[in-house]
């Protein structure tokens, strides 16, 4: 699960400025392929949440996932029409904009809540490095944009 704290939906069209007019993009983009990304294949077992603002989630579901390369204008280009579709989403049903790619109108309090069945480990720049922790089998890693959490975001997560 990933938070973008940036929260202009509108914002996220253009392809060729994805660290500037875009928000930061880009780092969504590269949350998305280090977690599906193999050397010749992608992660089945994976589900990414990418939270933007306080209304949307954008769901990227690994066994269903097509569509998904490793450049990140593809996967900028997969975040942005299901950012477009946004209004089809209505309540916390999903919408599937592509495969493996849907929207959900759902904030990081709920989203959190719907991941939160394993364990939840947040990864912040200052902690622990993963590779050092004792992490369990079935985990959620929550991770923030270039911005960090919030002080509510922090309880929240605590």
């Amino acid at each position: 699960m990933v938070r973008e704290h940036e929260g202009h939906v509108r914002r996220h069209r253009r392809l060729d400025d994805l660290a500037g007019g875009a928000g930061r993009l880009d780092v969504l983009c590269r949350c998305v392929s280090a977690a599906f990304f193999l050397s010749h294949d992608i992660r089945e077992d994976v589900r990414v949440h990418l939270v933007f603002g306080d209304a949307y989630t954008v769901v990227f579901e690994g066994r269903d996932l097509r569509h998904l390369n490793p450049d990140e204008r593809s996967t900028a280009a997969l975040i942005r029409t299901a950012l477009e579709q946004r209004e089809e989403a209505i309540g916390h049903q999903a919408v599937e904009t592509t495969p493996g790619v849907s929207i959900v109108r759902r904030d990081f309090a709920a989203t959190l809540e719907t991941v939160a069945e394993n364990t939840v480990v947040t990864l912040h720049e200052e902690g622990t490095p993963v590779v050092e922790a004792s992490v369990p089998g079935d985990v959620t890693f929550v991770l923030s944009d270039h911005r960090g959490f919030t002080a509510a975001e922090h309880e929240r997560l605590a």
